[in-house]
C-alpha cells in the first residue's frame, strides 16, 4: 500500500495541474472563468474530429446527455473519463477496498491525486476502445491514431477545464456545468429551433417540416393550422411534449424541496439548534446514471459483436442480446427493451416495450440507491458517526453512535427505496412522451440549476457578511 502512494504521489508530480489562485477572486471574476470554460467547452463540442467521416451510427445516442458529449467532435467522450474514474474510487473507498481517512487532508489530497491518475488511464482505455470497437466507424489505421490524439488532447483539456472551476477559480464543477449546457443546449434547440427537418427516412425522404416547436407554432398559426402542433411525429416537438417537459420541471423542483428535518443540538456550543436534512431524493441522480451507464455499455458491447464479429451474428443465442434495423436502430432483444421508446408514436405502438422499459429503468434504480447509500458513506451508521464527530446529538436520546443509527434507520432506509423509485419513474415515464432533452436530461438540469442557485446566494451573502454565511452553513 505504501509503494501505490509512493505511485500516485510521484506521477501526481508530473501530470498537468491548475494552480489555485493565491487569493480568493471576486464572484465576478469567478463568473469570468466559468464563462471562459463554456466557450472552450461549447467551442469543442461543434469542432469535428479531424479525418472522421459524417454519418456513423451512434451506438452512445442515449449516454450523451449524462457524459456532456457530441457525437463526432472533440467532445465525443465528453466527460465519461471524469465521471467513469470518479465512481471508481468512490466505489473502492466506499467499499473499503482502499482505505483513506478523507479527514485528514494528505489523504483527501492522495484521493485527488488518485482520481486525476485513474482519469488519464481512463481516457486513453476509451479512446482506444472507440476506434478499435467501431463506434466511430471503420477507420484505417492513420486515422485511428489521429483520433485516438485528438480524444486525449480533448479529453486531458477537459479534465484541465474542471479542475479550473473546482479549485476555485469558476463556480461549481466543470462536470455539472457542461452536463448543464448540453441539456439547455438541446432544450433550447427543440423550442426555438427555425430550421426544417426531413419528416422521412434516408431511404424514404418526406416533405422538410420545422423543428422548433415555437416556430412550428406560429407557422401553423398564421396557416391556420394550430391543430396539427399538438402531436407531430416522434422527431418532432408537438404542444404536447412542450407542456410535459414544463410539468416535469415544476414536478422536480416541488420534489426537491421535499426532506425530512431530523432535530440535532450540539453538545460544544450550549444553545445551538438545528436540523440534519434527509431529502425524498436522497441519492440525488447517480442511480439513474448508474443505469443509464450499464445500458449504454450492453449496447455497445452488442454492436461490437454485430460490427466487427460477423463470424458470431448467427449466434443462437445472439438474437436475445439484440437485433438491428438497417438504421442501427435496436428492434428486438434485451438491448431494445431497456432502450427508451423514440416518443409517442412508439409508446403507443408497442406498450410491452413501454411497460419493460420503465419496470427496467425503476427497479436498476432502486437497487443502485441501495448500493450507493452502502457503499457512498450515507447509510445510518456512517451518517451517526458524521454527526458524532461534528459533537451533536439528537434531543431525546443518549448521546451515541448507536442511538443516532437506529433513530436514522427509522428515515434512510426507506427514504432511500422511494427516492429510488421516484428517480427511476419520473425519467422513464417522461421518456415515453419525448420530453425536451429526455427524461434524465431534464433530471439532471433541473437538480444542476438548483445546486448552482444554492451556491450562489451562499456566495452572494459571503461578499456581502462572511460572517453571516458562516453561521448559515452551519444551520
Amino acid at each position: 500500500m505504501a509503494s501505490l502512494r509512493d505511485f500516485v504521489k510521484t506521477a501526481a508530480t508530473v501530470l498537468p495541474e491548475i494552480p489555485k489562485p493565491e487569493r480568493k477572486p471576486s464572484l465576478n471574476e469567478r463568473f469570468i472563468w466559468t464563462g471562459l470554460a463554456l466557450i472552450v467547452y461549447l467551442v469543442m463540442s461543434i469542432t469535428p474530429l479531424y479525418q472522421f467521416g459524417a454519418g456513423k451510427q451512434d451506438p452512445f445516442q442515449f449516454l450523451r446527455i449524462i457524459f456532456a458529449s457530441t457525437q463526432g467532435t472533440l467532445m465525443e467522450l465528453g466527460i465519461g473519463p471524469i465521471v467513469t474514474s470518479g465512481l471508481i474510487l468512490q466505489l473502492l473507498q466506499g467499499s473499503e477496498i482502499i482505505k483513506l481517512d478523507m479527514g485528514n487532508p494528505e489523504d483527501r489530497s492522495l484521493f485527488g491525486s488518485a482520481t486525476k491518475l485513474l482519469t488519464f488511464f481512463v481516457i486513453a482505455a476509451e479512446s482506444g476502445a472507440y476506434i478499435v470497437g467501431g463506434a466511430l466507424g471503420s477507420l484505417a489505421p492513420t486515422q485511428g491514431v489521429v483520433i485516438f490524439v485528438q480524444l486525449f488532447l480533448a479529453s486531458v483539456v477537459v479534465l484541465l477545464l474542471d479542475e479550473l472551476i473546482q479549485k476555485g477559480w469558476g463556480i461549481g464543477s466543470g462536470v455539472s456545468l457542461f452536463i448543464l449546457a448540453g441539456v439547455a443546449q438541446t432544450v433550447m434547440w427543440y423550442t426555438l429551433s427555425p430550421f426544417p427537418v426531413n419528416t422521412g427516412t434516408s431511404q424514404s425522404p418526406g416533405p422538410a417540416e420545422i423543428f422548433g416547436f415555437i416556430p412550428a407554432l406560429i407557422s401553423s398559426a398564421f396557416a391556420g393550422n394550430l391543430g396539427d402542433i399538438v402531436v407531430r411525429g416522434f422527431k418532432f416537438p408537438s404542444l404536447l411534449t412542450f407542456v410535459l417537459t414544463l410539468v416535469m420541471i415544476l414536478v422536480l423542483i416541488y420534489i426537491e424541496g421535499i426532506r425530512v428535518e431530523l432535530p440535532i443540538t450540539s453538545i460544544k456550543y450550549r444553545g445551538f439548534q438545528g436540523v440534519y436534512p434527509i431529502k425524498l431524493l436522497y441519492v440525488s441522480n447517480i442511480p439513474v446514471i448508474l443505469v443509464s451507464a450499464l445500458g449504454a455499455n450492453i449496447a455497445f458491447f452488442s454492436k461490437l459483436l454485430y460490427g466487427n464479429l460477423g463470424a458470431f451474428a448467427n449466434f443462437p443465442y445472439l438474437k436475445y442480446l439484440a437485433q438491428y434495423d438497417s438504421q442501427g436502430n435496436a428492434v428486438s432483444g434485451l438491448v431494445y427493451y431497456i432502450s427508451p421508446p423514440r416518443g409517442l408514436d412508439h409508446t403507443l405502438g408497442d406498450p410491452i416495450h413501454s411497460v419493460v422499459y420503465v419496470l427496467y429503468l425503476v427497479t436498476l434504480a432502486v437497487l443502485f440507491a441501495r448500493i450507493w447509500v452502502e457503499i457512498g458513506g450515507l447509510n445510518p451508521k456512517a451518517v451517526a458517526k458524521n454527526l458524532m464527530g461534528a459533537d451533536v446529538q439528537v434531543p431525546g436520546f443518549r448521546r451515541s453512535g448507536l442511538s443516532i443509527e437506529q433513530v436514522l434507520n427509522r428515515y434512510i432506509p426507506p427514504i432511500t427505496i422511494i427516492g429510488g423509485i421516484i428517480i427511476g419513474l419520473i425519467p422513464s415515464v417522461s421518456h415515453l412522451f419525448g420530453v425536451f432533452g429526455s427524461g434524465i436530461g431534464i433530471l439532471l438540469m433541473v437538480d444542476i440549476v438548483l445546486q448552482y442557485y444554492q451556491m450562489l446566494v451562499k456566495e452572494q451573502i459571503e461578499e456581502v457578511s462572511p460572517r453571516l454565511a458562516g453561521i448559515l452553513g452551519q444551520a
